[in-house]
């Protein structure tokens, strides 16, 4: 009896039930768009988190350690996204031996205040500039010159660089991040390896390990092998510098592919690993500062770019900047207009892949 009330309730109301198909497309779309900006997060997050790989950052760090690694790099920050445009100086550094490191890989990170995608433009290490307090030398000598010989200080290594740069760019450093090839060979092996395809061959002259014009994929080891290399390259260092972006390229595919930031006990694994080495320079952007800034982009993929730059010359073989093409370059990065001269020059975008 209750149930055939039931059943004739029901038939009564029925036609007062809205139809279903408005909301169950209203549903699906919800969950697409969740869909999309979590994997938006996944692969820009990880790229931001890799990019002081050479190429693709995690905070500016130091030998000054206030507290757990973990805490420090994706910790809470009440500061708001920045609205502007926004650069980051990525220094990569070899740091074997007591001698003070050279800035191997100097790359400006720009974000462009329309948020449109990012580029990375790379600062030939022997470009000739004028290094505050040091006269006229090639870029990479400020790191050494700013660390000091005895017991290097990395955090005045990257301020004397970040004076250089600032200097030769005239854009302001918003943060920055260095990395050595310590902590590059952990995170790699970290990913489980790094594919690259490279478009000519390489031979190590370090280890005569042989790289093939092929695709492969690397482990820590090759890995910084790889990127050491600039002697017997066509382009010497401005050929390093291509090698890296690939390889940066390859690492972000690698890390968004095993969604290492979406997965709490991976990104805790990854920053255990490399935590011993990273120490946050207080009053630096964090990590989640960077990673905030990914909803906004309309593309995480950045425009590989170099400062335009003539052939190497003299016995200490100096580069200097293109008395054509430099200024105009230089210009369109102060006034936050990449995008136009890319433009006019497609000719500059160099392949990250």
């Amino acid at each position: 009896m209750i149930e055939d009330d039931l059943r004739a309730a029901f038939t009564r109301h029925e036609p007062l039930t809205p139809p279903t198909g408005p909301l169950r497309v209203a549903i699906d779309r919800l969950a697409t768009r969740r869909r999309q900006l979590r994997r938006r997060w996944q692969a820009g997050g990880t790229a931001l988190a890799v990019l002081g790989v050479l190429g693709i950052g995690v905070p500016l760090f130091t030998p000054e350690r206030a507290g757990p690694p973990q805490a420090d790099l994706i910790g809470a920050t009440e500061r708001p996204v920045a609205t502007g445009a926004v650069n980051v100086l990525l220094v990569g550094i070899d740091n074997r031996g007591s001698v003070p490191p050279l800035a191997d890989s100097v790359l400006l990170l720009h974000v462009p205040a329309d948020r449109s995608r990012p580029y990375l433009v790379s600062l030939p290490r022997d470009l000739e500039v004028p290094i505050p307090g040091h006269g006229t030398d090639k870029l990479n000598a400020a790191f050494p010159f700013g660390a000091g010989h005895s017991s290097p200080d990395l955090t005045k290594g990257y301020e004397l660089t970040r004076q250089t740069v600032a200097k030769l760019t005239g854009v302001r450093i918003d943060t920055g991040v260095v990395l050595t090839y310590s902590t590059l060979r952990t995170l790699t092996n970290e990913v489980g390896g790094v594919p690259v395809c490279l478009p000519e061959r390489v031979q190590s002259v370090h280890t005569r390990r042989v790289f093939p014009a092929a695709c492969q994929r690397l482990d820590g080891a090759a890995a910084v092998d790889l990127l050491r290399q600039r002697y017997g390259l066509p382009d010497g260092s401005q050929g390093r510098d291509r090698n890296a972006r690939i390889f940066a390229a390859g690492l972000v595919r690698s890390a968004s592919d095993q969604g290492v930031l979406t997965n709490p006990v991976r990104l805790a694994k990854l920053l255990g690993a490399v935590g011993p080495d990273l120490a946050v320079s207080p009053g630096q952007a964090t990590m989640l500062d960077l990673m905030r800034l990914v909803p906004t982009l309309r593309s995480v993929d950045p425009v590989g770019l170099s400062l335009p730059v003539g052939d190497p010359t003299g016995p200490s073989r100096f580069v200097q900047v293109d008395p054509k093409l430099a200024p105009e370059f230089l210009t369109a990065l102060r006034e936050d207009r990449l995008g136009d001269w890319v433009a006019r020059h497609p000719e500059q975008v160099n392949p990250a892949r």
